[in-house]
């Protein structure tokens, strides 16, 4: 939703600033540079990127419109979740848990989340690491050590498709000389057709410049550090498990555990201690 505002303050103010300037907006209408630029970037994304890659930035342009599902209430079902699984296995021990990891979609715990269910990686993250504290044949400090890897593995997978279209604004602006050089050479042709026609095709060749640098700037940067954004507040996530995991190990109470992972969420999407305690007893 941010990412539709602010490209709406973007447009509304270089094209307004334009035309109280006294600029004409037809003269900015160049299709032809606009399938130079736009059609050079996407070929020069396909060339850079795998498939993988390119599905994940698709993924992520729709976050930005649709807004980032990792936010204080996603974080509060997380950490209710955590609890009502440590609860269970501190009650009724450990082996009374597999029957919900190994089938969380069966799992009368598990279902009442559906929004952690549909993030498949953080579900998976969590119930590989309940099996393995299941085995019961890790000691806290390795548990850890391997968590850490496997973070830091996620990590760099959620960041590169921003990392992508980064790349992408970064080129927009050459592509914008591109199309500006290809129309002062279609100029040329017309040096003996007057000043008036020699003028309309320089105008319309510097329009290539100005989109390129307009789209990178504008538009497709932002877009890439919104998109670095969302993939932090992601990993907030993974971290989140990952203290209240390492914390029920260590022999915390349930409660307790989920004070630790509440610790490691980013302070503006946190929920209070009162605030999450009275969502895990409502759950």
């Amino acid at each position: 939703m941010l990412f539709i505002i602010g490209a709406i303050v973007v447009t509304a103010c270089v094209l307004g600033g334009y035309v109280l300037h006294g600029g004409n907006l037809a003269v900015l209408w160049q299709p032809t540079e606009i399938l130079i630029i736009g059609g050079a970037a996407v070929g020069s994304f396909i060339i850079a990127n795998p498939v993988h890659t390119i599905k994940e930035v698709g993924k992520g342009i729709m976050t930005q419109l649709t807004g980032s599902p990792y936010n204080k209430k996603f974080y509060m079902d997380l950490l209710s979740l955590m609890y009502e699984v440590f609860d269970k296995s501190r009650k009724q021990g450990v082996m009374a848990i597999e029957e919900d990891i190994d089938d969380p979609a069966s799992s009368q715990i598990f279902s009442r989340y559906p929004a952690i269910m549909k993030s498949k990686y953080l579900l998976a993250f969590i119930t590989d690491y309940l099996r393995i504290i299941s085995a019961g044949n890790m000691a806290t400090h390795e548990l850890e050590g391997m968590m850490e890897n496997e973070i830091y593995s996620r990590n760099h997978e959620v960041e590169e498709p921003a990392h992508a279209v980064n790349k992408i604004a970064d080129a927009l602006p050459g592509l914008g000389i591109v199309a500006a050089v290809l129309g002062i050479v279609i100029t040329m042709n017309f040096l003996t057709e007057g000043p008036e026609r020699i003028g309309l095709s320089v105008a319309a060749a510097l329009v290539g410049t100005f989109l390129g640098i307009w789209m990178g700037y504008g538009f497709v940067g932002p877009l890439s550090v919104a998109m670095e954004h969302s993939a932090k507040y992601e990993m907030k996530a993974y971290e989140c498990v990952k203290s209240a995991i390492v914390a029920t190990v260590s022999g915390q109470a349930p409660q307790m555990a989920i004070e630790f992972g509440r610790k490691a969420l980013p302070s503006d999407k946190r929920p209070g201690f009162q605030e999450l305690n009275d969502h895990v007893r409502g759950k």
